[in-house]
C-alpha cells in the first residue's frame, strides 16, 4: 500500500508538520522518525544508531499493508543536535533525547515511542506500526 514520506530539517519543520498534521486523518498510522543529517563528507549518517535501525524501520515499512505516512525529521548536524536547546529537545510536544526516535502520532499528541536503544528492534517497530 502506499507510503506517504514527508522530508523536514529543523528549518522547514513547521511548514511540513502541518501538512503532516492535515493529511494524518488519510492514514491509517502517522509516524515521525527523529535522525540525525547524512555527513556531507560521506553521504552517510554521523549516527551509528541512525545506521542501525534506518534498515529495520524501513523494511518494517515496506512490509506493512496499511497508508501509511512517515515525516523524517532530519534533527542537523552532530553539533547542532547535541545543543542543549535544540528545538525538538525542548519542544513539549516531543521532547526529543536521542536519536533516532520514532513516534506515533495521532490526534496531535504520541501515542507510542521507539528511542535509540529500541529504535532497531524489530518486533518493536512492527508493533509501534500495526
Amino acid at each position: 500500500m502506499p507510503l506517504k514520506i514527508f522530508d523536514a530539517t529543523v528549518s522547514s519543520f513547521d511548514g511540513v508538520f502541518e501538512n503532516f498534521r492535515t493529511e494524518g486523518p488519510k492514514h491509517k498510522a502517522n509516524l515521525i522518525l527523529f535522525l540525525a543529517d547524512k555527513d556531507p563528507a560521506t553521504s552517510l549518517s554521523w549516527c551509528p544508531d541512525c545506521v542501525r535501525a534506518e534498515p529495520v524501520i524501513y523494511k518494517k515499512l515496506e512490509a506493512a499493508s496499511d497508508d501509511i505516512a512517515v515525516l523524517k525529521a532530519y534533527v542537523g548536524d552532530r553539533p547542532t543536535w547535541r545543543n542543549p536547546q535544540h528545538p525538538w529537545r525542548v519542544d513539549p510536544r516531543f521532547k526529543i533525547t536521542g536519536i533516532p526516535t520514532l513516534v506515533r502520532w495521532e490526534n496531535d499528541t504520541i501515542k507510542g515511542r521507539l528511542e535509540d536503544n529500541e529504535a532497531y528492534i524489530e518486533n518493536k517497530v512492527e508493533a509501534l506500526i500495526a
